[in-house]
């Protein structure tokens, strides 16, 4: 199982810092959330590609409903080239309630869900170069030779990362697709929340290995024995990476270097 944190809010200074502080200590990866409005997830990458040599890269999550393809494959594909291939993609629907109602970012679940489509449809055949053409319900692309940017180091694409809701035919199809699986899933009283360990293995039993599977939770990096009972259960239902979801420590980022420095719960 590999280890990442993520960085809850700061500078593109202070991620690149952090992102430092992580590969020092032994994290595999280093993860940042991407806002409607707020500072830009993809500077903050940028820097802390920078400051770093090995550790991954990414985003938890960019919600693509609301990004145009074109521009993020270019983002994205700077990126790689950048940190010498680096970087994963994770991608979701997004959140509604951070801030798409007061920006005008279509909300309605399903029309988020075929703007996601064909937006990686779009990034994925970006990335393989061109003549590329696209015709879809919301999105259309004619071949273009004008300056297009190097592809991404990474072959046969940039790993993409995928919320998907376990028992939903549609959503379980995009993660299949793609190249690892964010699982989610409904409570009883119908709130999205983190899969079970049950839907991981039963996932991972049916799929073999060829998905990545992306848990998230929280450590104490005071006491590993503590660490490993929380993430031993993920590992054996078949988790490939676990995320330090460092939420608690934002605005504290004396907390969260604490908790960088400590290192990932299975050291």
């Amino acid at each position: 199982m590999k280890h990442g944190i993520v960085f809850p809010y700061g500078s593109a200074r202070e991620a690149a810092d952090m992102a430092r502080e992580a590969e020092q200590a032994g994290w595999d990866g280093f993860f940042v959330w991407e806002p409607v409005w707020g500072i830009d997830a993809w500077m903050q990458l940028t820097a802390a590609a920078m400051q770093t040599s090995r550790i991954r890269l990414g985003t938890m999550i960019s919600p693509l409903s609301r990004m145009r393809p074109w521009d993020m494959s270019g983002k994205i594909a700077t990126l790689d080239n950048l940190s010498n291939g680096r970087v994963t993609l994770a991608v979701g629907l997004g959140a509604i309630d951070t801030g798409f109602t007061q920006f005008g970012e279509v909300t309605d679940r399903k029309l988020r869900a075929e703007l996601v489509d064909e937006c990686l449809d779009i990034m994925t055949g970006l990335w393989r170069g061109q003549p590329f053409s696209y015709s879809g319900k919301h999105y259309t692309v004619q071949p273009c030779e004008f300056m297009p940017p190097p592809p991404p180091v990474q072959l046969p694409r940039v790993p993409i990362w995928v919320v998907g809701v376990w028992g939903k035919q549609k959503s379980m199809a995009r993660v299949l697709k793609y190249d690892g699986w964010l699982p989610s899933a409904a409570s009883d009283a119908g709130v999205m929340q983190q899969g079970s360990f049950s839907q991981v293995a039963a996932f991972r039993a049916e799929h073999g290995d060829a998905h990545d599977i992306i848990v998230e939770g929280t450590t104490s990096g005071d006491d590993r024995a503590k660490a490993q009972d929380v993430i031993s259960p993920w590992r054996e239902a078949g988790a490939t990476w676990w995320m330090e979801a460092t939420w608690n420590t934002m605005g504290d980022s004396a907390a969260l270097l604490t908790r960088v420095r400590q290192g990932p719960p299975g050291t």
